[in-house]
């Protein structure tokens, strides 16, 4: 192993000289570093450009049908017997319903006992049969207690659930089993336990289980819960009280303040897309012509005036005003206005008509592209930035190596050196020892 003398000879910091000469050397290994963070930086832009298009693109979908954008609201005579909510595929109507019975579940409860972790119910086997299916369930020294025997019932998971609850008696604690299910029903035969000193445990039955049942125009309709899906078109039913001498009259109309909502929210979606492109506007990549053609393509887009044969053929007229900024500002009372005087004709504004897109469709197809996860600007633009980076790691790698090949050779030399220096060094001390030794001239003594 070669020695390195580190200035011992020269009196020199060769370590910090060849410190200083590695930095130098390493110059183009940080340019490259610096120019893989770029490109790693300028696709961390285009992704989040990218997830705000997705964003748009969302809420363009969301009203690109005639019932998505029109989606009814529901309103109810009276109130406190069911909750209803509405979804796209709702159709306008009214509705009469008579809510019959609540769904239950079978509930039954045992007699109750002084200490629940008293170890005093007899051994042996306990069956619980559930939907006409008996389970056996050993029962012994370590669970004859009532919590014990919960615990046994809950771990054979046989579709019936055990707790306890305290009632405040001279003997508190009850088990009560439930059912998961309406369809669940179940019966407890503890004739198999024998022993202990207290009495096996016996059941009496609390609540029957039975369905939810509704009438709707005179149609019955049962669930296994209190939610009824699609009972009618597009609504989900949450039935909260029974009471079937109570009819109440469901209707199903128009929302033009939940279209409003709709609308505006694409708008805002727009936004977000000019806001963050002008935020990147100082960035190294703020001027990428992908930043460029997207923004231009949605201003294109948005002053798009359409051959529909309603009463509006541009947003302009719905109250979308650019400022100068580029982003939007919708006029809420003109928008108001518009869905007040011709509903129809907003909803054919982005929904389109036989032969005609609407916006929220032109917007939707080229969102679609610009997004698409193997063609649009970010696929191409991470499939290019990855082989950047690849090419940059591997100059990187070929350069590091030349680094340290380079370190040995600086090592090499100024330890060659200090070794020359160090030996001329003792040939000095020699010869001076040796003048000093020979006879002074002219010495006569």
């Amino acid at each position: 192993m070669a020695i390195t003398f580190g200035g011992l000879a020269t009196g020199m910091d060769t370590g910090a000289i060849i410190d200083a000469l590695m930095e130098i050397e390493r110059q183009p290994i940080k340019r490259l570093e610096n120019d893989k963070n770029f490109y790693k930086s300028r696709l961390n832009a285009f992704s989040e450009l990218n997830g705000k298009l997705e964003s748009l693109q969302a809420k363009a979908e969301a009203i690109d049908t005639a019932n998505e954008l029109n989606t009814p609201k529901a309103t109810a005579s009276s109130e406190g017997y069911f909750t209803a909510t509405t979804s796209s595929t709702a159709s306008m109507g009214s509705y009469q319903i008579e809510v019959i019975e609540l769904a239950q579940l079978q509930k039954d409860v045992s007699a109750g006992v002084a200490d629940k972790t008293a170890q005093e119910f007899g051994t042996g086997t306990l069956t619980v049969t559930v939907g006409g299916t008996p389970t056996d369930i050993t029962i012994d020294g370590s669970n004859n207690s009532l919590e014990g025997i919960v615990s046994a019932i809950n771990g054979a998971e046989l579709g019936v659930t055990a707790t306890i609850i305290n009632d405040g008696t001279a003997n508190p604690y009850r088990m009560v089993l439930t059912g998961d299910t309406v369809n669940d029903t179940f019966s407890l035969d503890a004739s198999g336990l024998s022993g202990g000193t207290y009495a096996n445990p016996s059941m009496v039955n609390k609540q029957l289980a039975h369905q939810a049942h509704i009438q709707i125009d005179d149609i019955d309709i049962y669930s296994d819960t209190n939610s009824f899906e699609e009972a009618i078109q597009g609504v989900s039913l949450d039935v909260l009280q029974a009471d079937a001498a109570v009819t109440t009259t469901l209707t199903l109309s128009s929302d033009p303040d939940s279209t409003e909502t709709k609308i505006k929210d694409f708008a805002k979606a727009y936004n977000g897309i000019v806001n963050y492109i002008a935020s990147q506007a100082d960035a190294d990549w703020g001027n990428d012509s992908s930043f460029r053609s997207v923004k231009r393509r949605l201003q294109d887009l948005l002053t798009t005036e359409l051959g529909v044969s309603g009463s509006f053929t541009s947003l302009s007229e719905l109250g979308f005003e650019t400022q100068r900024d580029g982003t939007l500002v919708v006029n809420s009372s003109k928008l108001s206005d518009a869905l007040t005087e011709d509903f129809d004709g907003v909803i054919g504004l982005f929904v389109g008509e036989d032969g005609v897109d609407g916006i929220s469709q032109i917007f939707s197809g080229y969102l679609d592209d610009v997004t698409d996860s193997v063609d649009g600007f970010m696929a191409t633009r991470k499939e290019s930035t990855d082989k950047n980076v690849r090419r940059i790691d591997q100059q990187i790698e070929n350069l590091e190596t030349r680094m340290v090949s380079r370190e040995k050779t600086l090592q090499a030399q100024f330890s060659a050196m200090e070794e020359l220096v160090s030996s001329l060094n003792s040939q000095s001390s020699f010869l001076l020892q040796q003048m000093a030794a020979m006879p002074t001239i002219g010495n006569r003594n």
